[in-house]
């Protein structure tokens, strides 16, 4: 008998010991499961962060307070995610908390980043590095497990832009030199056309001998002028890649084509409506033709002049900006740039339209290789995607019509993007990319 009162108790000691083994297991499986939902909700609101700061960067990238936009324009996502229904945790963790996020700027993928970073940044990244949680059993966990660290998730998330191939094309085609040299961006040069000169875009005529560079032909979207009117005011629904071919359609089409384009300067003088087709957040332009009312000017045999005060031929310098013989600064996609950075998130400014949209003077037109081909019905390769910055309404003379613009290096596109970074050239897409931690390109655990 002394023996086994010496064991009285032992069945108490293994109750407890169970009792905090199944309290550690439930520590992990609530808590556990706890961090684990936390955590996806703080990456998707980080994600969408860092979508919206780098969206905001490709509207105001040049600004001098670009940086703090992009920062702003993070947070405001962030927070707004935080109010959804459901994160009302991540809502008051954030509560008076200034430091929670950062944002910062980098023109590399792959960093460094900071803020607010260069002046040519591309990409931001938003990092959230310590997010506390409330505990359940956690302090248990902790008790029991030497080197536990306080319950909590962190997230980290980096956007920026990818090239594509657009599918808001509008129904433009024009012809690319394919010359040796002529698609040189490093030179300024994209198939013959400079980055920045002023251009002058014609509607291609009938004929047997080419459509010919400078020139533009409709495409042939599957019907007549009211598709024309309507694709020419929107963008189009087709969605070809590089080395695809797109089919070209006889005639201009000038009435439905003027009706539908200028509605991107929120000219509605045909049954488009300005609340299906917005104007550009900026519809300022300088008038220039080439004192020859009865012809489409022609930059081959003709110099375009400015009819305002002063006059004058107009010509363009290295950094696109567009001036008469005598200096007079006229209106560009410089000053548009500068003008619409104002605009982005302030449509109240001086000189925004308070319906606008941005990007809307943009167009995304096919450079297809012409060479054979003539004015009427034709299948062209497609060399690849222009920008189009078009200056002014688009001008009519009877059968002719005519487009003056610049072409630009980048512009918004849609579409599928690819894996690697942009090369700043054509329509683009902003894009969530693996987070690096260093210049070696080391992936972090937390994106």
């Amino acid at each position: 008998m002394p023996a086994l009162r010496h064991q009285r108790g032992a069945v108490l000691v293994l109750v407890v010991v169970a009792l905090l083994a199944l309290l550690a297991v439930a520590a992990l499986a609530l808590d556990g499961g706890h961090m684990l939902v936390n955590k996806t909700r703080l990456q998707n609101a980080v994600d969408a962060a860092a979508l919206s700061g780098a969206k905001t960067l490709s509207q105001v990238m040049g600004a001098a307070n670009a940086s703090t936009q992009v920062q702003a324009a993070a947070l405001a996502t962030l927070s707004l995610n935080a109010a959804a229904s459901g994160n009302g945790e991540l809502a008051d963790a954030m509560a008076g908390n200034a430091g929670f996020a950062t944002v910062e700027l980098s023109n590399s993928v792959y960093g460094p980043f900071s803020f607010p970073g260069p002046a040519n940044s591309r990409y931001v990244r938003v990092t959230v590095p310590n997010y506390p949680l409330a505990g359940f059993f956690w302090g248990i966990l902790q008790a029991t497990g030497a080197g536990t660290p306080d319950k909590a998730v962190a997230a980290v998330a980096t956007a920026g832009p990818s090239p594509t191939s657009p599918c808001d094309l509008s129904p433009l085609m024009v012809c690319g030199d394919t010359a040796p040299g002529q698609n040189d961006p490093t030179n300024g040069l994209f198939w013959g056309y400079r980055f920045g000169d002023l251009e002058l875009l014609k509607a291609a005529k009938n004929s047997t001998s080419g459509i010919g560079p400078g020139n533009f032909q409709l495409l042939d979207f599957g019907a007549g002028g009211k598709t024309v009117r309507e694709e020419l005011a929107g963008g189009g629904f087709l969605c070809p890649d590089i080395g695809n071919n797109v089919s070209t359609k006889p005639g201009n089409t000038a009435g439905p084509s003027v009706q539908g384009l200028n509605t991107r300067f929120g000219d509605y003088s045909g049954p488009l409506s300005a609340q299906d087709y917005p104007p550009d957040l900026v519809i300022d332009y300088n008038k220039l033709d080439n004192g020859k009312p009865a012809l489409a000017p022609d930059l081959d045999t003709d110099a375009v002049s400015y009819t305002g005060p002063g006059g004058g031929v107009v010509s363009t310098d290295s950094s696109g900006n567009i001036s008469t013989a005598d200096g007079t600064a006229l209106y560009d996609y410089n000053d548009w740039k500068s003008q619409v950075t104002g605009c982005v998130g302030n449509s109240s400014g001086a000189g925004c339209q308070s319906n606008g949209v941005f990007e809307r003077r943009m167009l995304k037109i096919v450079i297809g290789q012409c060479t054979g081909t003539d004015g009427g019905t034709a299948s062209v390769p497609v060399l690849g995607f222009g920008c189009f910055f078009v200056l002014q309404p688009m001008e009519q003379q009877g059968g002719q019509a005519w487009i003056l613009g610049q072409f630009v290096r980048q512009c918004e596109g849609d579409n599928v993007p690819v894996s690697n970074p942009a090369n700043a050239l054509g329509p683009q897409i902003i894009q969530l990319y693996k987070t690096y931690i260093d210049n070696n390109q080391t992936p972090s655990g937390d994106s």
